[in-house]
């Protein structure tokens, strides 16, 4: 096994491995937060809140936050961003350790953590390809997934064993602490070239309609977003996992935590194989059927009452979308020019956010209405006929091979 050639650039490097301490917190946090809601509030329809607290902010700010990547230094505004979602995570701790919690906190909370999120994730995808050269983003982006996802292994393990050992608050303050980790990769990175265009106009309507425009010009970067969208509204399932743990499975909060970083586990393992493979072809074809398994899996997870056999359906959904993932974002990425990465970047965000955090009200609801398997099954389901109709749909994804010209212009040598 040879060295990721992304992260023999020293600027990648340095906020790969930040990314990597932040994520894990955040992932803490996420999983506690629906450990922490189903505490206070049993119903399903309250985990439901969660994703809408975290959507609703996402699409009312990114098409800002994307034009505000595309016309100032994306470095500052993460030094912005990541300051204050430590100041969140450390008030979320406080309120919680003093017992002075409720469940209207913590959705205001998490949505004043969606505003943030809506600014941070145009100006930190975008700033990804401006820190190396263009031979090495495809694996860029397959070791950005990585950290993610190992993160997300990492997170939701830990969640479980420290609400457990030391307090819910504990997972608050450690999320806060890992920030830092971004915060330091982001001063020892240094000043990074980035194309600014349009300077002038800043973030008025015509630079955020100039990416909407953009977007609607490429249909593969367009149906890979409506695919995103799709599959993860109908088979989101995250915040069911408490009540599947506690009343189907029957396990307590240590299980819950392993069961939580399943999907993790499949998805590291898979990004660590695809880091490894030079060039993938048939792209197009192997992103719709990752999907498609994606959704099935999600079906086996809904109808079975074996901890083990959820366990590994939940990798298998992991595995899947980690493949979907990787291809997904190579393919916007290399399609998008400099100029105009954060607009695109924050359209993406709303859905690739959109699907999940809708899907997970869709999910509280129909939970609330069928029960928690029901709405789980279903949505497998759902998933599985919306891929097969964007297929359907845009012909041109599946013949998408993965060595078409690429627009990104990486400035790093």
């Amino acid at each position: 096994m040879h060295i990721p050639p992304s992260l023999k650039h020293k600027k990648f490097f340095y906020l790969w491995l930040g990314q990597l301490i932040s994520i894990t917190g955040t992932q803490m946090q996420l999983w506690a937060l629906f450990w922490h809601v189903n505490q206070l509030d049993s119903n399903p329809i309250a985990l439901g809140g969660i994703g809408m607290a975290r959507i609703l902010p996402v699409i009312i700010f990114s098409l800002i936050g994307g034009a505000l990547a595309d016309s100032v230094d994306r470095r500052k505004v993460m030094f912005a961003t990541q300051s204050i979602a430590a100041l969140l995570a450390l008030t979320l701790g406080l309120l919680t350790q003093f017992r002075q919690v409720t469940i209207w906190h913590i959705y205001f909370i998490t949505a004043l953590q969606a505003v943030v999120v809506a600014f941070d994730g145009p100006s930190r995808q975008a700033l990804i390809p401006n820190l190396l050269p263009k031979k090495d983003l495809s694996n860029a982006f397959s070791m950005t997934f990585t950290s993610f996802q190992a993160g997300s292994v990492l997170g939701p393990a830990l969640s479980g064993v420290v609400i457990a050992s030391f307090g819910q608050e504990a997972v608050y303050y450690f999320n806060a602490i890992s920030f830092a980790a971004v915060l330091l990769a982001l001063a020892l990175i240094g000043n990074v070239p980035q194309t600014i265009a349009e300077k002038s106009a800043g973030i008025s309507m015509d630079a955020i309609s100039d990416g909407i425009r953009f977007i609607l010009s490429k249909p593969i970067i367009f149906s890979t977003m409506m695919l995103d969208f799709v599959a993860t509204f109908f088979a989101s399932a995250n915040t069911l996992m408490p009540i599947i743990a506690r009343e189907v499975l029957k396990v307590g909060v240590v299980e819950y935590g392993y069961l939580s970083a399943a999907s993790a586990v499949g998805a590291v393992a898979v990004a660590v194989v695809i880091s490894q493979v030079k060039e993938l072809r048939k792209q197009g074809t192997l992103f719709l059927g990752s999907v498609i398994v994606f959704g099935a899996a999600t079906v086996v997870f809904g109808l079975t009452k074996s901890l083990i056999v959820a366990w590994i359906a939940i990798a298998v959904t992991g595995a899947a979308d980690g493949v979907s993932t990787i291809i997904r974002n190579t393919i916007r990425q290399l399609q998008t020019p400099d100029h105009i990465r954060g607009r695109m970047t924050s359209i993406n965000q709303i859905f690739f956010q959109g699907g999940p955090q809708l899907g997970e009200i869709e999910a509280g609801v129909v939970a609330q209405l069928f029960g928690a398997p029901f709405a789980i099954v279903s949505g497998g389901i759902g998933c599985i006929v919306g891929t097969l109709w964007i297929a359907w749909k845009w012909p041109q994804l599946k013949t998408y091979n993965g060595d078409e010209p690429m627009l990104a212009g990486a400035t790093a040598d």
